[in-house]
């Protein structure tokens, strides 16, 4: 999935919007619907003759749970019914939500600066204690908790950034792993040498669709601790930190201006990248998950593995970042129907219970549960990505408690319109306006 953030005003309704939602009879309360108190055991394959569920998803994943919803069917009687949410998923989702309207169950990232906006304390059942939370990896389990409490279910993966390569430009310019690089000044040394012997640009920047702009801002923000995001998420930081200019500074200056991205990076896009890379016009993408579903949609695994690899790396370390995206997490609603309640519950200790396996090798995608193997087949760079998951470090949609529009502000400067210190205020500004409406304490 590609990683977006709304504008500013659009969160701010959504958080209005679902706020409103908040006071709707249907929304349920906490205890009278068994939401918050302590559940019993689930049997995933128990009958459910006559139950039927709707769950939401965003257009481009009304297939993705196509497979557990025809075995869950099968197995229990129960009809699931997938409905699309048009584009921009994440705001009409809230806006339909303050209309009364409702599903069962929905996609939804389960970061902290996403989960929030369908109001999850007044809106969510709470999933503490079900049986699959303890059979999900570290990584995952981080996911889909706000104020302590589990709200949503997480059953694929997060994306991971990281470097995706073209071998044989490597091999050309005499590159090998043993030159991986294990900071950012080390990757950029590396796209020296690639510019200098071949003809090949040393990274493809996609500034025509913007959201691929943020990366090489993120990867320098690896080094910021705990307590820096906390100190941000509570007002004392600020995004105009030197550390957060600096970094936008020496993606200007180091990349960008020093000839390490293609000629036409003010237009690149995200399909374009994919191109380059698997024509050798271009030697390295920083991306996510999503640009190898891009290729993998084009090429077998063995092309794949013959052409493209994959490797980590963090501002001062050869580390991988994780980001969340809508198709990791599930939520369930209060409805005010016990039965349908119940039934959304079971609906997830089927999916993440008997039929996980089957799920994941259907989808051809790494198990969030360490006792299931992950399917045989996947790409070389899927392989690399599941190494590199457990010591990944979060993005900063999955640290900070607002996902600002980097990307927009990091355009305008491409395009002379920002300066490095107005991209980082215009960043700050944002996340304060969006903080403020949230209610966040400090702002």
């Amino acid at each position: 999935m590609k990683r977006r953030a709304l504008p500013a005003l659009a969160l701010i309704c959504a958080v209005g919007l679902a706020a409103t939602a908040c006071s709707d009879p249907t929304a349920g309360g906490s205890g009278s619907d068994g939401s918050d108190a302590k559940q019993a055991a689930v049997n995933p394959t128990a009958r459910l003759d006559g139950v039927k569920l709707t769950m939401w998803t965003a257009q481009n994943t009304v297939t993705a749970p196509k497979q557990v919803i025809d075995a869950f069917e099968k197995a229990t009687g129960a009809k699931v019914d997938t409905q699309a949410i048009p584009d921009l998923y994440e705001q009409n989702v809230p806006t339909k939500l303050a209309s009364g309207d409702r599903p069962d169950l929905m996609f939804w990232q389960p970061s902290i600066s996403t989960l929030p906006f369908v109001q999850p304390k007044q809106n969510l059942l709470t999933l503490d204690g079900e049986p699959w939370v303890s059979k999900l990896g570290d990584t995952e389990r981080s996911l889909g908790v706000i104020d302590g409490k589990r709200y949503a279910a997480i059953v694929t993966s997060p994306a991971m950034l990281g470097v995706y390569y073209n071998k044989d430009v490597f091999k050309q310019a005499g590159l090998s792993e043993k030159d991986f690089p294990k900071s950012y000044d080390e990757l950029l040394a590396l796209g020296h040498k690639v510019v200098d012997k071949t003809d090949a640009a040393a990274f493809y920047e996609a500034g025509g669709d913007k959201w691929p702009l943020q990366w090489q801002m993120q990867l320098q923000l690896t080094d910021l601790d705990r307590q820096w995001w906390a100190d941000l998420n509570a007002g004392r930081k600020k995004w105009t930190d030197p550390v957060v200019v600096g970094a936008i500074k020496k993606y200007k200056e180091k990349l960008l201006d020093a000839g390490l991205a293609q000629k036409n990076y003010r237009t690149g896009t995200f399909t374009g990248q994919a191109d380059a890379l698997w024509k050798g016009d271009a030697g390295m993408v920083l991306n996510v998950t999503s640009f190898q579903s891009q290729l993998q949609a084009k090429y077998s695994t063995a092309e794949l593995d013959k052409k493209i690899g994959w490797f980590p790396v963090a501002n001062s370390s050869a580390t991988g970042l994780y980001s969340p995206d809508q198709t990791n997490g599930v939520v369930a609603f209060k409805t005010g129907d016990e039965k349908r309640q119940n039934a959304a519950r079971q609906f997830l200790a089927f999916w993440l219970g008997p039929d996980y396996p089957d799920y994941i090798k259907t989808m051809k995608i790494p198990s969030v549960q360490p006792s299931v193997p992950t399917p045989d087949g996947l790409p070389e760079t899927s392989t690399a990505q599941m190494a590199a998951l457990p010591k990944a470090i979060g993005v900063f949609q999955a640290k900070a408690i607002v996902a600002p529009d980097t990307h927009l502000y990091l355009a305008d400067m491409i395009f002379g319109k920002k300066s490095p210190q107005q991209v980082a205020q215009a960043i700050q500004d944002q996340f304060a306006q969006v903080a403020k409406a949230q209610g966040a304490p400090g702002f």
